[in-house]
């Protein structure tokens, strides 16, 4: 009869873990189960209290903390041509379908405008939204400064 009590436990402990992803109630509810397996195999209830108060306090106490350092891992940083995306560059030299160049974090960059039919010119900033290969895909700015 109390392992089944104790099963019951767990299960509504789990119940409450799926809804707060603590990792609190998944550790006490091992611990309830470690209690209906000490019932079953026939310890008294004051054993079966302590197996529950040790296993689930325990492990929230020691597990807890390394278990949630593990999972706010930092975000992984970009690298290589990832890191210029997003990134601000100058015109060098008039970007259109074609041809062209920008500077691009102190280098020239091959470049073409992201729309097609845009014709960029010298000295206009702009925002680089995709690199193919060794080109740097751009979009000014600030589109009034392509008015004629």
């Amino acid at each position: 009869m109390w392992s089944i009590f104790w099963i019951l436990v767990a299960v509504l402990l789990g119940v409450a873990e799926a809804f707060t992803m603590t990792l609190a109630f998944a550790f006490v509810a091992g611990g309830a189960l470690l209690a209906a397996g000490s019932a079953a195999l026939g310890a008294p209830v004051l054993v079966q209290l302590l197996v529950f108060a040790l296993a689930g306090g325990g492990s929230v106490a020691l597990v807890r903390p390394v278990a949630r350092r593990h999972m706010s891992v930092p975000p992984p940083s970009l690298d290589g041509t990832d890191a210029l995306v997003g990134r601000q560059a100058v015109v060098t030299s008039e970007v259109s379908f074609s041809h062209g160049l920008v500077r691009l974090a102190g280098e020239e960059w091959t470049a073409r405008p992201y729309d097609e039919d845009l014709v960029i010119p010298v000295g206009v900033r702009v925002d680089v939204l995709q690199i193919e290969g060794a080109t740097a895909l751009v979009h000014p700015r600030d589109p009034l400064s392509l008015s004629p």
